[in-house]
Order: structure tokens, then C-alpha cells, then sequence
């Protein structure tokens, strides 16, 4: 059931609808719970089971759909961007694809000269 929502919303190509987007959403915090420097997921707000171990390529399905929920043809993102405290969304949806897929960090020296 994971891998086919987070899989609807990566490969998403007209319109993320609010649903879907939320869906995905929740999804991928199951896989960033299981992560090694994920949180663990609510016991109010999650699963009432135990999950099994996930597959690691949710993670890279898991960026790809954050991808889709934060992209300008998300609905999710729209209304988002209208309300009070939309910023702090993106950030907590940046903060969970930066655990599944942490940025590379800049280079502040070069390795060799030229």
C-alpha cells in the first residue's frame, strides 16, 4: 500500500490532487520513521501495528513523490502556499526529504590544483 501511494504521486503528471498529496505525505514519514536518522512516527498519528522493515528504494520513491507534493502542480502545495503558516509545511516536507536524501554539502576547498 506504501509503494502504490508514494508511486501515484511521483509519477504524477497533470495534477497532485489534495488527497494524494496527503496520502504521500504520510507515506514517506513511515519510511523517514524507519530511517537511521528519522523520528519515530506518533503513536497518536501513526500506524496502530508495527510495521515490517521497509524496502530501501521507498526512500528514493519517497523523495520523488515530497517532490511532486511540494511541485507547483500539487493542489496540496496551492493551498499551502495560502495558508498562515505554509511555510513552516514546506519546511517540515523539505525536512523529511533531507533525511531520505540529505543535500550534498558545498565544497569549500578544492581536492586538487589545476
Amino acid at each position: 500500500m506504501i509503494r502504490g501511494v508514494l508511486g501515484r504521486a511521483a509519477d504524477t503528471v497533470d495534477y497532485l490532487d489534495t488527497s494524494g498529496g496527503e496520502r504521500a505525505v504520510a507515506a514517506a514519514a513511515l519510511a523517514v520513521a524507519q530511517h537511521p536518522d528519522g523520528e519515530p512516527v506518533s503513536a497518536t498519528c501513526g500506524p496502530s501495528e508495527p510495521l515490517p522493515v521497509l524496502p530501501a528504494d521507498l526512500r528514493t520513491l519517497a523523495v520523488d513523490a515530497l517532490d511532486q507534493v511540494v511541485s507547483e502542480l500539487s493542489e496540496l502545495a496551492e493551498l499551502w502556499a495560502e495558508a498562515a503558516n505554509g511555510s513552516k509545511w514546506r519546511q517540515d516536507i523539505t525536512r523529511l526529504r533531507n533525511i531520505l536524501d540529505p543535500p550534498v554539502p558545498p565544497q569549500e576547498e578544492a581536492l586538487f590544483e589545476i
